[in-house]
């Protein structure tokens, strides 16, 4: 049964305040874990989630900002205190390498587990970064003051049995996978095809687009996504922060989630200067409304496309 979670490890930008901490993501797919931008206390932040480090299988980083990888030196040395047991990826843009190494190194310890590191080139078309059987990992050069990358975790599209189908063929129990195994079976007399009782199913979509400037490649990687966690740092009042540094208002993730046909869009990655979210989900609200305001430590099922 497949099951598919985010988990809001903090939702602050570049300071934390007493109620947000610093920028950090768990996405759950399936058994895989998925750290996005491990921000300063992304330790600490697991354990008030109750989630082990160890179940982190990949940890996506979209640039060398603070606030997006300083947790990042206590969460390699984590993994390596309760001796994680398979591999962990580790993916960057590639002209951070020299921080990759500061922060893999940055104390004393005992390495216990296998890092395997993926610098991500600048590409102004989507990069394949990973493929499983559960999903594709992919990513795409965004706009910032720093080289930044956005990701996307994307399952493979499938089919959904028609039971109304499935009954009038007379195809029932057992017979189920055996259809789905073979494309084919022969039921009272006649071959039912596999198309004959299904429709396509569209795979499941989470988007991660953090601090970028709206552009293109945000619409792209936020294409069709069930879920769209994209920064909003600024309100529309302060439109003309958000232009001088390289980063989106709320109204900017809503427009974002709009042209991309989104089905959810959730906001995070808010200024300290703002007291609380309210005017953020008022701003996006008018443009796309099926959106939320995290806080730390939400949790949203990402539920499957029928």
């Amino acid at each position: 049964m497949s099951h598919r979670e985010l988990i809001a490890l903090g939702t602050s930008s570049q300071v934390p305040t007493r109620e947000r901490s610093q920028n950090a993501y768990l996405l759950r797919w399936d058994g895989e874990g998925f750290l996005f931008d491990p921000g300063e206390g992304a330790q600490r932040q697991l354990t008030l989630a109750g989630i082990s480090a160890s179940s982190i299988h990949q940890i996506c980083i979209t640039h060398f900002h603070g606030d997006h990888c300083l947790g990042l030196a206590g969460i390699v040395q984590r993994l390596s205190l309760d001796r994680c047991g398979h591999p962990v990826h580790l993916h960057y843009p590639e002209s951070g390498q020299i921080y990759i190494d500061r922060l893999c190194s940055a104390a004393i310890y005992q390495t216990q587990v296998e890092l395997v590191l993926h610098p991500v080139s600048a590409s102004q078309e989507m990069l394949e970064l990973q493929r499983t059987a559960a999903y594709t990992l992919t990513a795409q050069t965004l706009i910032h003051t720093a080289p930044a990358i956005g990701f996307r975790v994307e399952e493979a599209p499938g089919i959904r049995f028609i039971p109304e189908k499935l009954e009038q063929a007379g195809v029932r129990g057992a017979m189920v996978g055996e259809l789905q195994r073979n494309g084919r079976i022969e039921c009272g007399g006649r071959t039912v095809r596999l198309e004959d009782v299904t429709v396509p199913r569209a795979g499941v979509v989470f988007a991660f687009v953090m601090d970028t400037r709206p552009c293109p490649a945000a619409v792209a990687l936020a294409r069709d996504a069930d879920l769209l966690l994209m920064e909003a740092t600024y309100t529309s009042e302060h439109q003309d922060l958000a232009e001088l540094y390289f980063h989106s208002t709320a109204a900017d993730a809503a427009k974002t989630a709009s042209a991309g046909c989104a089905r959810k869009l959730a906001l995070t990655h808010f200024s300290q200067r703002y007291p609380d979210s309210a005017q953020h989900l008022m701003d996006a609200q008018r443009i796309f409304p099926e959106v939320i305001v995290l806080n730390d430590l939400d949790r949203i099922e990402i539920s499957r496309r029928l």
